[in-house]
């Protein structure tokens, strides 16, 4: 253990949900190497159960500026706003890390009292967000984005970065199933079947073939997270309908635990498949137009099964082969059901 005079660092990393989960494993480096070493980390308020997962994170520090910014004169996002800044500004910290590179990001970093830490302007995604930062560094956009997490603290808390494979060092209680209306399911499988941009969906076709499939032998839990996704969970659920379970709207550390204890998990790029991997949970992670080496899940007990157009990865926020493919997205034609059913299988067999 190295011997430090840096006690207490403020960490400014906002959003997004899987950009907050790569942080987790630095805060697990920093306290194995600095020993008594305290943090407190800025996050939106949508955002906060996660930081309170680590047990080195003392306090949370709620950003209420995605709500407050609908209504500025509005009296009650008035005073939850100055709220804010009399909590960032309460105490004096060694070192504030601003890991995030954004504006929305460097300036509330600037108003806490400390030296503050960030990238550089050409490391950083908003370069502009460079010049409120005392101490800059230099890394490599290319790399994912929990190396080049490690790789910030470990140069902005002064210890040599550790080879250690990720720990994300959740601590999570369990919680009966029954309080998320999920009474009488003991064993089951947890599929994430929503994300953002329409060219990252895994079929519906496909999903509804694989909850038929898998729900000759297991339960199957399906969260959602807004209306939208609701509908399709409950249109999914009819392929097996008594083992599939659509489940009632779930907080994030419902959502945690939920996949904590699944038996195996099956997912598309999306936030919450971080939140599988940071609690431990086997999964297929099914990537079309994304490349997983840069934003992919990093777990052990992690697949990924990457598109196999000739595009992929395309980046694309609608697919540009929507029109010449009986597949839409065409980078998971064959990606199908019954593949990923086998890969699943051995993952949780192993």
């Amino acid at each position: 253990m190295i011997n430090s005079n840096t006690k207490n660092v403020l960490i400014v990393k906002t959003s997004s949900l899987g950009d907050i989960i790569h942080t987790l494993p630095s805060i697990t480096d920093a306290k194995r190497q600095l020993g008594d070493i305290k943090f407190h980390w800025v996050v939106e308020e949508n955002f906060a159960e996660i930081p309170s997962w680590h047990p080195a994170v003392d306090k949370v520090i709620p950003l209420p500026w995605r709500r407050v910014r609908k209504n500025l004169f509005n009296k009650s996002n008035r005073d939850d706003l100055y709220q804010f800044f009399s909590d960032i500004r309460a105490c004096g910290y060694d070192k504030i890390i601003d890991n995030q590179g954004l504006l929305k990001s460097a300036i509330p970093a600037s108003l806490a009292h400390g030296p503050v830490w960030g990238l550089d302007g050409n490391s950083a995604r908003e370069p502009l967000a460079s010049l409120f930062y005392k101490n800059k560094m230099a890394m490599d956009r290319s790399i994912h984005a929990i190396t080049k997490n490690r790789m910030i603290f470990a140069q902005a808390l002064n210890y040599p970065l550790p080879q250690s494979a990720v720990d994300y060092g959740v601590d999570l209680k369990k919680i009966d199933l029954a309080s998320m209306g999920l009474g009488g399911v003991n064993s089951y499988l947890v599929f994430l079947h929503s994300t953002t941009w329409v060219s990252k969906h895994w079929p519906q076709e496909y999903w509804f073939e694989l909850c038929k499939l898998a729900g000759q032998h297991n339960d199957i839990v399906l969260p959602w997270g807004n209306d939208q996704e609701r509908e399709r969970a409950i249109y999914l659920a009819k392929a097996a309908p008594n083992r599939c379970h659509v489940t009632q709207k779930l907080t994030l550390t419902q959502l945690a635990t939920l996949l904590a204890q699944a038996k195996g998990v099956v997912t598309v790029d999306t936030g919450p498949a971080h939140l599988a991997a940071a609690v431990g949970s086997p999964a297929i992670c099914l990537y079309g137009p994304t490349d997983p080496a840069k934003i992919g899940t990093v777990a052990h007990n992690h697949k990924h099964l990457t598109g196999s157009c000739h595009l992929a990865p395309c980046k694309k926020r609608s697919c540009p082969l929507k029109n010449n493919s009986p597949i839409t997205p065409a980078c998971f034609q064959e990606t199908t059901p019954k593949k990923v059913l086998q890969q699943l299988n051995q993952l949780i067999d192993t």
